[in-house]
């Protein structure tokens, strides 16, 4: 019997399980290892979803443990199953494991993706920050408006209760609320429902695509990171970011997504410099000449509330974006910057706990804040740093009002940013054929 540890992160890890390993009596996993998200090793993957093959589930270890895990248990093979890492980190992983003497081995598309009773349009990225959820949103009411049931199928985020997490719906925020989701999980499900979107999440995609496939005509996989889809796409839209020009060439597995897309979203073009969109579209015609191309902005709106020209603003950013995400800025400091704030206030002096350590492990990071909220104890933790630092004004930049979850005596201002194509073709024209398809289904379904 062949033993094998999977290398994740909470998420593709799981879905890699289940698909390419539960079921094969010629392999035993022995161990999951856990990075890039805190407070999500020292677990347990449950026999409940590990399957009879697992009576007592599979231990969740960190990565920093991979070689004594290797060792210990005799594994013949490590398996890569997450996202947005530089092509260099990859095979530094490669390299730690090898040098046990394991094989390494990375699964690919025809492996992993589930096939969907629905059409399928799945949105990716070659970043985490790139745009892709706003994108997702974007083709969900172009569909909802035209007639058609939709369903976001969202990667999964499942940092909680597994037992409880194996398939999610959300349709409103007392949903999201009900679930205890953290703030990573409410960036990425409030601003949908807000639309009308249902939502849905979960452990276990098979199951997640039963319910799907019970209440929708279209599904838009709404990926996470810059992963690849857990389910096949009729239609794969790749979201790129010349704020990052080169990334998507570097980046695993986002240069996968560019390669295999039938339609590459060149966004936040108002913000980028014109040589740098001028790269990456050169870029993907280089690697993908038959991709559509649609350029997009991302404009920045802030809400009404105190005014922030001469003053002392604290900028509190996505955390994924700034962390994994490589980026050192968000939308909050673009609308800051605009505004004509007085001083961005350096929120790393005032930071504890977590949000220190997330500093330290991210140098890049300069005077913005992470909103890191993966526990009740980091939210706690972010309130505090919020609070201590000596800010007139705070600017939010994520995707949802964080103020309903973090209280401070500080003043809010909340920046939004949709997607805005630019020119032709645009989203709509790429997508029709999947509508019509979803249409003569709907037809025939109904006689």
């Amino acid at each position: 019997m062949r033993r094998v540890v999977i290398m994740g992160a909470g998420g593709r890890d799981f879905h890699d399980f289940n698909v390419v390993f539960r079921d094969d009596p010629g392999v035993r996993v022995v161990a999951f290892t856990a990075a890039q998200i805190p407070g999500i090793d020292d677990r347990t993957y449950p026999a409940s979803l590990a399957g009879p093959a697992y009576p007592d589930g599979i231990p969740i270890h960190p990565e920093a443990e991979l070689e004594h895990v290797v060792v210990d248990h005799g594994v013949d093979e490590v398996v890569l199953s997450y996202s947005d890492l530089s092509h260099e980190d990859v095979m530094h992983r490669a390299s730690r494991a090898l040098a046990t003497g394991a094989d390494f081995r990375l699964l690919g598309p025809r492996a992993t993706m589930l096939k969907a009773s629905r059409p399928v349009i799945a949105v990716t990225a070659v970043r985490t920050g790139c745009g892709k959820s706003q994108t997702s949103r974007h083709i969900g009411s172009l569909l909802r408006r035209s007639g058609l049931r939709v369903a976001l199928v969202r990667h999964p985020m499942p940092y909680g209760d597994l037992d409880a997490m194996r398939v999610q719906r959300f349709a409103s925020v007392a949903d999201i609320d009900a679930s205890h989701a953290t703030v990573e999980e409410r960036e990425e499900y409030e601003a949908p429902v807000a639309l009308g979107l249902v939502v849905l999440a979960g452990v276990d995609t098979a199951a997640v695509l039963e319910r799907a496939a019970e209440e929708t005509d279209v599904i838009v996989w709404d990926g996470g990171n810059n992963d690849l889809p857990f389910v096949e796409p009729d239609l794969w839209i790749t979201v790129a970011d010349p704020l990052r020009a080169g990334h998507e060439l570097t980046f695993h597995p986002g240069e996968v997504n560019l390669r295999r897309a039938h339609a590459v979203v060149v966004n936040k073009v108002d913000s980028a410099l014109p040589e740098d969109v001028a790269e990456v579209v050169e870029h993907v015609r280089a690697v993908n000449p038959h991709a559509t191309i649609v350029t997009a902005e991302s404009p920045v709106t802030l809400e009404p509330g105190p005014p922030l020209e001469s003053r002392r603003v604290l900028v509190v950013e996505d955390g994924p974006t700034l962390t994994h995400g490589g980026m050192a800025f968000g939308a909050g400091t673009v609308a800051a910057r605009a505004a004509r704030a007085g001083e961005l206030i350096d929120p790393r002096p005032y930071a504890v706990g977590s949000i220190a350590e997330a500093f330290a492990r991210y140098p890049h990071i300069g005077s913005v804040l992470p909103a890191m909220g993966y526990s009740d104890a980091q939210l706690r933790e972010l309130q505090q740093t919020i609070e201590a630092t000596p800010a007139d004004v705070v600017v939010t930049g994520t995707p949802i009002d964080l103020a309903r979850l973090v209280t401070t005596t500080h003043p809010w201002r909340r920046a939004r940013y949709e997607l805005r194509e630019v020119g032709r073709p645009t989203l709509h024209e790429v997508i029709a054929p999947i509508e019509r398809l979803a249409h003569e289904e709907t037809t025939v379904a109904t006689g």
